[in-house]
């Protein structure tokens, strides 16, 4: 059986991804994870003709007992003929990934922590989607007070598992957000008019200032979306530049920002983490749409962002494809930056091998308090 490049970097610390579907997605089901697209493709087209679409292709195959590059209907096949749990087993053994810090805020028949880690054989941690809790507490929540009671309490609750929280405020409303704590009086406004509207998907900015809020507080780190995703949001909304004063604001809390994803604006999030100690930037899904172009875009991250503040991830989702991919580029990125940096005498081998594990692993499992950190 194959594997992802060997490379002496430590088990791979993936510090935001999402569960796997339980299931055999059917063909077309299958190539519409290969995009952040929520469309169909293009007539005549197909989404296996993209650079995450070819990664898989390259990657894949060799694990599943066929030629890299097969023809998507032959990898389709075999996989049809191995089933949903021994493909998964399969792929995600072979990541080299030792920690799963996993999303669990997406619906759907999807592999929980647990369950992911175990499949691939290593550690599985929560992250909880604030967004997604708001709207489980509204369901069961009588009124306003009773609904901003519960949701405090229950942040608090998930701060005890959760190794961090997360929000996806770049796609409800943009990340231009004051950082300014709300009045509860405007929390409670806020809180009536949304239940009274039967508690829809959560899109009031002062509810979601109040998310941000809470979690802060609990001193967990918070990842935040930024850059690229589906068309659910606007692109410009989601660069990090503007969570500058968010920074500023949460300077002396005590709380870690993570910049999630970042692309194509991933030196503005490498100059905030330059310039505040407390925010963190992340390579996650984007190293995965840029195939063969992924050391370049590494070697942007690199420019300004401090080596102790990039951190690995995958960003998989419903797809263990997505995870060996995600690792595949990572690490043969990795190589080629850091062979690259060594061979012209601009860093030493011993501090590229250093470096290269901090982003690996040692980063996040300093951020998160994992074991071994």
């Amino acid at each position: 059986m194959g594997s992802v490049p060997g490379d002496g970097l430590p088990p791979l610390v993936d510090h935001h991804c999402h569960g796997v579907l339980r299931h055999a997605p059917a063909p077309e089901a299958f190539a519409a994870y290969l995009t952040e697209s929520d469309r169909p493709p293009a007539a005549g087209t197909t989404f296996f003709d993209t650079q995450a679409g070819f990664a898989v292709r390259r990657w894949c195959p060799p694990l599943l007992g066929l030629p890299a590059h097969c023809p998507p209907d032959r990898y389709l096949a075999r996989r049809a003929e191995l089933g949903p749990n021994e493909t998964r087993r399969r792929l995600l053994r072979a990541t080299g990934i030792g920690a799963y810090l996993l999303d669990t805020g997406l619906p759907g028949d999807l592999t929980g922590p647990a369950e992911t880690a175990g499949d691939g054989g290593g550690a599985g941690f929560e992250v909880v989607r604030l967004e997604t809790l708001a709207e489980h507490t509204a369901a069961g929540a009588g009124d306003a007070e009773e609904f901003t009671d519960t949701l405090a309490r229950a942040v608090r609750d998930a701060a005890r598992t959760a190794v961090a929280f997360k929000t996806v405020a770049a796609y409800r409303h943009g990340l231009a957000l004051d950082p300014a704590p709300p009045a509860p009086g405007a929390v409670h406004t806020a809180a009536r008019s949304w239940l009274a509207a039967g508690a829809p998907r959560l899109t009031d900015p002062v509810l979601l200032r109040h998310l941000v809020q809470l979690a802060v507080a609990t001193g967990r780190p918070l990842q935040l979306h930024t850059g690229f995703g589906d068309p659910d949001l606007r692109l410009d909304h989601a660069d990090p530049a503007l969570l500058t004063d968010l920074a500023r604001a949460t300077a002396d809390t005590g709380t870690d920002l993570v910049l999630l994803h970042c692309y194509p604006y991933h030196r503005q999030a490498a100059y905030l983490a330059a310039v505040f100690p407390h925010v963190y930037a992340d390579i996650g899904l984007t190293l995965t749409h840029t195939g063969p172009r992924a050391a370049a875009v590494l070697a942007e991250f690199l420019e300004l962002t401090p080596f102790g503040k990039l951190l690995f991830s995958t960003d998989a989702y419903g797809l263990p494809e997505l995870y060996v991919v995600g690792s595949a580029l990572f690490r043969t990125a990795l190589a080629t930056v850091l062979g690259d940096w060594t061979a012209s005498g601009a860093w030493s081998e011993e501090d590229a091998r250093r470096v290269g594990a901090m982003i690996a692993a040692d980063n996040a499992r300093r951020v998160y308090g994992l074991p071994g950190g």
